[in-house]
């Protein structure tokens, strides 16, 4: 029995950790920049919404640029260029004084973050080795999933016990930190054979987007739609049920059992292929939604914190790892990005429309709703991948049947 390559070298242990750092930056600053720019710079609410979410914007804008040039300038370049652009503005919050410089600010923050997590997604890519992707992308987006429980829990608490400014300075030190291990950071040559193509000029769409990445990113959008559900609108209704206290553990209980299934759910993926775990995580994530509507004690509200975990951060990183396998390697970069700008459309466009419905519904009814599309989703999945999945898992069988016959 051949022994299976390693996954868990020094080169994705940084790349790992970087992406961690840059992320749990961006959920710290979400979470308090609204409140800062409101307490700083008597900004109305739709203003300090923007200051926080201006952010999101310039990162969506910037991914399909830095997906297209990233295999030109060098993925650990450009890596190397969005941290030090991200550590550069990050600097500039503690002098700023007027709510216009803010956002300006934020907006090219936002650019340097998109930058910065397209490069190490594709590195990642890259240093995983190709039978171990499904587990090692994996245990990749655990980084990212980590950083979205403990980067709004560090955030408020530090708002809640410190001035102001310890958000921007324990920021500084996690974007410093990044910027260090990046530079040690071994990128393998990836030997990549390109077929001559005719030059063209003007705008094409394949330049900047991948794409085979495009039906899994509908699915990825939708569903980033309604986990925005979560992240805007969970505290407030946490306190209209009256159970803030046990809304604090929420996103420790996600990412808890998060981690806790990943070893689990990245080997099936890689042993069952796609299919054997995307189904059962968008289930998952609906039963949660499900229990999240009817909480009413601290227990409920923690138990669909651990099931959600379980199903959206399983499915995030599935679908990831789908877009990435799906694509040329020499796309890689642009498959990245294309998955993290559907992604980060559906999670920046999800607040604004859901604020219509809310007053019509209520929480409960929201979150009713979201189960629903989470649900529909299912069918969205068999039509834009899984039928497709299951139809060469099938061939692939065959294939080594005979082989082996």
């Amino acid at each position: 029995m051949s022994q299976k390559p390693k996954l868990w070298t020094k080169d994705f242990i940084m790349v790992a950790t970087s992406n961690f750092l840059l992320f749990i930056s961006f959920y710290m600053l979400i979470v308090t920049l609204a409140i800062y720019a409101v307490d700083q710079f008597d900004a109305s609410q739709s203003q300090a919404g923007l200051a926080s979410s201006i952010f999101v914007l310039g990162a969506v804008l910037v991914r399909p640029i830095a997906g297209r040039i990233i295999d030109k300038v060098g993925k650990k370049k450009l890596l190397l260029f969005g941290l030090a652009l991200f550590l550069v503005f990050m600097l500039f919050y503690f002098p700023v004084n007027n709510l216009a410089a803010l956002l300006v600010i934020r907006f090219i923050h936002g650019f340097a973050f998109g930058i910065s997590t397209t490069a190490t997604s594709t590195i990642a890519a890259d240093i995983i080795p190709i039978v171990r992707r499904g587990e090692g992308m994996g245990y990749f987006a655990t980084s990212t999933n980590l950083a979205m429980a403990i980067g709004p829990f560090l955030g408020l608490y530090i708002s809640q016990h410190f001035n102001n400014p310890m958000i921007f300075i324990a920021t500084t030190v996690f974007a410093a930190v990044a910027l260090i291990a990046t530079v040690f950071l071994r990128v393998p040559k990836v030997d990549i054979v390109n077929e001559p193509t005719p030059t063209r000029k003007g705008f094409h769409i394949n330049d900047f987007f991948e794409k085979t990445t495009i039906p899994i990113a509908i699915l990825v959008a939708t569903v980033g739609f309604v986990y925005s559900s979560i992240l805007s609108f969970f505290s407030a209704y946490a306190a209209e049920i009256n159970l803030v206290d046990a809304a604090s553990f929420f996103f420790i209980m996600y990412a808890i059992f998060l981690v806790a299934s990943r070893p689990f759910t990245g080997r099936l993926f890689d042993a069952k292929g796609e299919n054997s775990v995307v189904y059962p995580s968008l289930l998952l994530f609906a039963v949660g939604l499900v229990i999240l509507s009817q909480a009413s004690v601290g227990i409920s509200l923690l138990l669909a914190g651990a099931v959600i975990g379980v199903g959206f951060g399983t499915f995030q990183s599935s679908a990831q790892t789908i877009a990435v396998n799906q694509a040329p390697r020499q796309r890689i970069g642009l498959a990245t990005s294309t998955f993290f700008v559907f992604f980060d459309f559906g999670i920046g466009v999800g607040p604004f429309l859901l604020g219509f419905v809310l007053p019509l519904i209520g929480f409960r009814g929201l979150y009713i709703a979201m189960a629903v599309i989470v649900l529909l989703s299912v069918g969205i999945y068999y039509i834009v991948h899984g039928k497709k999945a299951a139809e060469q898992r099938r061939i692939n069988m065959d294939s080594t049947e005979m082989k082996i016959s």
